[in-house]
C-alpha cells in the first residue's frame, strides 16, 4: 500500500498521506515517499499548485517512534515544501502533533476545519521542537510559540490562525479550499514561483541559518537518557518518570 497517494484535478496535484492506522505518522518509509511525490509535481509543468490532504482523523501525529527518518531526512523534506516552485496548501481535517504541525507550518497555505486540534507535545517525551523549528517560528506569534512549545498544550484552530500557523478556518474545509485553489489556477507558473520566493524567503533563511545546529541538537536531545524514558513510557501508555 503506498503511504502516499497522488490524485489531479484541473492542474492541481493533491498528496494524501495514506497511514491511517499509525494515524500517518511520520515514518522514513512515509518521509521518502512524501518528498519523492513533491519532486514530481515538481518537475510536471501539469501542475500548478499542490494539496497536502491525509486519509484518516489525524493529519499527522509527528514521528514515528518505531521507525523514524533521520533529521537530515526530515529537514530536507521540509526544505522542499518551502522550496517547491508551486504553492503548497495544507487541507487539515483533524488532529495535527508535533512533527506535524511542522510539516503544515511548512505550507503556502493552511485551511483547517473548525474542528481540527494541534500541539506540540515534545515537551512530554523529554525532548523539543527542534527541527520544526525551522518552519514554525517564523510564522508564529513569539508568545503563542512559547506557550505552546514549554507546555505541550492542545490549541483549537482559531488560535492556530490567530498566531500564524492556520490561513483559514471552515465548517467545511473542502468548500473552503474550491475558492483558494481556483484562484491559484488563475496565477501563471512564472508569477506563483517568483511570488512564493518572495513570502518564503524568511523560512530559508532560517534552514540557512540554523538547519545544521538543530539537527544536532535534536539528536542530542534523542539520545538521552529522558528522551529514552519519555518515549518508552508514550508507547507503553503510561505518565513518564518525571510526570508529577
Amino acid at each position: 500500500m503506498s503511504l502516499v497517494t497522488t490524485a489531479h484535478d484541473r492542474a492541481v496535484a493533491t498528496l494524501t498521506l495514506n497511514a491511517p492506522d499509525t494515524r500517518n505518522a511520520l515514518s522514513a518509509a512515509l518521509v521518502a515517499e512524501l518528498a519523492d511525490a513533491l519532486d514530481r509535481c515538481a518537475k510536471d509543468p501539469a501542475v500548478r499548485a499542490v494539496v497536502l490532504a491525509h486519509t484518516g482523523a489525524t493529519f499527522s501525529a509527528g514521528a514515528d517512534l518505531k521507525a523514524p527518518p533521520s533529521p537530515y531526512a526530515f529537514v530536507a523534506l521540509l526544505r522542499r515544501i518551502v522550496e517547491l516552485p508551486k504553492p503548497v496548501v495544507a487541507r487539515v481535517a483533524g488532529r495535527v502533533r508535533a512533527g506535524g504541525v511542522g510539516l503544515v507550518s511548512a505550507c503556502d497555505l493552511v485551511v483547517a476545519s473548525e474542528d481540527a486540534d494541534f500541539a506540540l507535545t515534545e515537551v512530554r517525551i523529554g525532548v523539543a521542537p527542534a527541527l520544526v523549528s525551522l518552519t514554525l517560528l517564523p510564522r508564529l506569534d513569539p508568545r503563542s510559540a512559547a506557550r505552546y512549545y514549554l507546555t505541550g498544550e492542545r490549541f483549537g484552530a482559531a488560535d492556530a490562525a490567530r498566531m500564524g500557523l492556520v490561513t483559514a478556518t471552515a465548517p467545511d474545509v473542502d468548500e473552503a479550499l474550491t475558492p483558494l485553489l481556483d484562484a491559484l489556477r488563475k496565477g501563471s507558473p512564472q508569477g506563483l514561483a517568483a511570488a512564493k520566493r518572495l513570502v518564503a524567503a524568511r523560512v530559508l533563511e532560517t534552514f540557512e541559518r540554523d538547519a545544521e545546529e538543530l539537527v544536532q541538537r535534536a539528536a542530542t536531545l534523542f539520545a538521552s537518557a529522558e528522551a529514552r524514558e519519555g518515549m518508552t513510557a508514550f508507547l507503553e501508555r503510561r505518565d513518564p518518570a518525571w510526570a508529577i
